[in-house]
């Protein structure tokens, strides 16, 4: 009986020998993402303690002082940070909805435009503000939005009305925030749903229309159950990123300008000012530690629940 168990332990051994071999090209593949996933990831992780010290560059990372908990003691105490926790749960509670069913909505429609090639070429031009940079965006945008020689503001003075001075309105931001977001992220957003849409079988909608299902109809008993768990997923991930914001959209675009600082003012803009302004190194790992903790949580919170709604849409 040893001796056959002993046979097939060495049979096992052989044939996962012989599969590594075989995927030794696809091993050394990934080598280089996971050489790049350590050294941006992981080793940078040492520099946690940082939150903990008070940093003196002649000193070091390791060299500096103890202090505990007081750089979080110092934020928690200081009223611009809470500012800045408002801000970014608020517009990741917007950018949450708006970057779902905005992408949704519109692979949805661009599934349905006849011919392809004009869908393709919607598609095209939806995508390619994903690709621009966000100083880019900022130029474009005081371009529209500036009192003095933006496009809004030369009409307002042709209709014999006074410019809006956007840049010292902090009312309109949420609003403008929100349409860049959007414009910039729904064509490339929707290509995750268009993927999955396009992996639908023909034979669930032939069967529909058989049926004497109308187009409304395919969509909300066909397209959108078979979405249903990359939404899921997509929004375990942003719910994962509550605690963070995108900074170049938050500082490049209203060109970090005090007077919106209100409204603008986020915990990664938070943290690149101080980290400029004070040098307080220490501070700024602080910040940046309660982000990555509460993202972790968040993300962990989102799965248990979901899990214990439907667990086959659960990531983990």
């Amino acid at each position: 009986m040893s001796s056959v168990k002993s046979t097939t332990i060495k049979r096992q051994r052989q044939i996962s020998t012989l599969r590594a071999g075989e995927n030794i090209s696809l091993f050394l593949m990934t080598l280089p993402g996971v050489i790049l996933f350590l050294c941006f990831a992981y080793l940078p992780m040492a520099g946690i303690v940082l939150a903990f010290k008070s940093f003196k560059p002649r000193l070091g990372i390791f060299g500096s002082t103890w202090v505990g908990l007081k750089n979080f003691e110092f934020m928690i105490r200081n009223a611009t940070f809470w500012l800045t926790v408002r801000n970014t749960l608020f517009y990741n509670v917007i950018f949450l909805i708006i970057g779902i069913l905005g992408p949704l909505a519109f692979a949805l429609a661009v599934n349905e435009v006849r011919p392809k090639r004009v869908a393709r070429v919607y598609q095209t031009l939806t995508i390619m503000p994903h690709f621009v940079s966000y100083v880019v965006v900022s130029v474009i945008v005081f371009a529209i939005l500036s009192a003095d020689s933006g496009i809004m503001g030369n009409y307002m003075k042709s209709q014999g009305l006074a410019p809006i001075v956007f840049y010292s309105e902090p009312g309109y931001w949420p609003w403008i925030l929100s349409i860049v977001y959007l414009w910039k992220h729904i064509g490339y957003s929707s290509i995750i749903y268009l993927g999955t849409i396009t992996g639908i079988s023909d034979e669930f909608f032939e069967a529909a229309v058989i049926d004497g299902a109308s187009k409304w109809q395919q969509i909300v008993h066909i397209t959108l159950p078979f979405l249903k768990p990359m939404v899921v997923v997509l929004a375990i991930i942003r719910v994962g990123a509550m605690f963070s914001s995108n900074f170049d959209l938050f500082y490049q675009v209203p060109m970090n300008s005090g007077q919106l600082y209100p409204v603008t003012n986020t915990i990664n803009v938070f943290t690149y000012n101080t980290l400029r302004n004070s040098n307080n190194v220490s501070l700024s790992a602080a910040v940046g530690f309660v982000q990555s903790v509460a993202g972790f949580l968040l993300v962990v919170g989102t799965n248990r629940v979901i899990r214990a709604i439907d667990p086959d849409l659960a990531m983990f």
